[in-house]
């Protein structure tokens, strides 16, 4: 797959800058495989549209993963943390003017590992910012809004955004099942390759409580919540450990084993979340999705709207 085919044009006043007052208030655009109908409703609406299915969450939490630097002026993106206490990979910029060895305020450089990676370690606890995308420029009012009500496991350099839509009291509604996958480089690093099977992931790390896995295998319907979700239970279903990393890239082709539905936000063309959508809903159907969203001013990205694809 060419990587332009990952392309669409999207009005700049469409990318959500700040979340709804109430999270299942969001829209959610809802495509059925099979009859390849089309319906518009809000996310409260989604236990009545999706049945008995058991819903498998991303439960990880965002870290303050952006970490300021004085001198030279510029920052450090925490990625994931290594098994050595305190020791992390990051990105910091800018990676020229920054040497190995050299500690900038709570941030250690001590190997440069290319492509604006480092291998690092953080004095005391991480206390940075919230590492919010960089197309969402007005501030953040409540850091807590970029965290899914169900977070718990520390870990992630960015929110698993189609969960930001629950709330207590809809999740009350639903069977549940929880896995973790720490979002880190391979979620939003953009694709600079011409050809998709080109691009490289670095993997990223996950765990599953085997009582969890039990019930997800046994399953008769599984919903997803997330594309990190995705990755985490078609790995598993593939022979993987209850723990590791996966390297697993999911585009147009594959084929899903254990995912039966998906929730997910709208997605950065040009990104490999666009291709696992495409993988699931098909190539021309999730662009014509994409066009319908757009004429009818759905909201995108991380703060946006949602879709369910059946």
């Amino acid at each position: 797959m060419r990587v332009d085919e990952l392309d669409y044009d999207l009005p700049p006043g469409l990318i959500a800058q700040r979340p709804l007052a109430r999270r299942d208030e969001s829209r959610l655009l809802v495509y059925d495989r099979v009859s390849k109908g089309v319906d518009h409703r809000t996310f409260a609406d989604l236990p009545d549209v999706i049945g008995d299915a058991l819903v498998v969450l991303n439960d990880s939490r965002v870290i303050p993963a952006r970490i300021p630097i004085a001198r030279p002026r510029g920052e450090v993106l925490l990625l994931e943390r290594a098994a050595e206490d305190g020791i992390w990979e990051g990105l910091a910029r800018p990676t020229r003017r920054l040497r190995a060895g050299v500690r900038y305020g709570s941030v250690e450089l001590l190997e440069n590992l290319g492509e604006g990676r480092w291998r690092l370690r953080v004095h005391g606890e991480p206390s940075g910012q919230m590492p919010l995308p960089p197309y969402i420029t007005e501030p953040l009012a409540d850091p807590e809004r970029y965290q899914t009500v169900y977070a718990r496991e520390a870990g992630s350099a960015a929110a698993p955004t189609a969960g930001l839509h629950f709330t207590p009291s809809l999740l009350a509604r639903l069977d549940v099942e929880r896995v973790t996958l720490h979002v880190g480089l391979d979620t939003f690093r953009p694709v600079a390759v011409d050809d998709l099977e080109e691009h490289r992931l670095h993997g990223e790390r996950y765990s599953v409580g085997a009582e969890a896995w039990k019930r997800i295998s046994a399953a008769e319907r599984v919903l997803a919540v997330g594309t990190t979700t995705v990755r985490v239970l078609e790995t598993l279903v593939r022979g993987a450990p209850l723990a590791g990393r996966t390297e697993l890239f999911i585009t147009p082709g594959f084929e899903f084993r254990r995912v039966g539905a998906l929730l997910t936000n709208f997605h950065l063309p040009r990104s490999t979340l666009l291709a696992l959508v495409m993988a699931f809903a098909g190539v021309e159907q999730t662009r014509a999705l994409y066009r319908e969203a757009i004429e009818r001013r759905y909201r995108f990205y991380s703060f946006g709207d949602a879709m369910l694809v059946l």
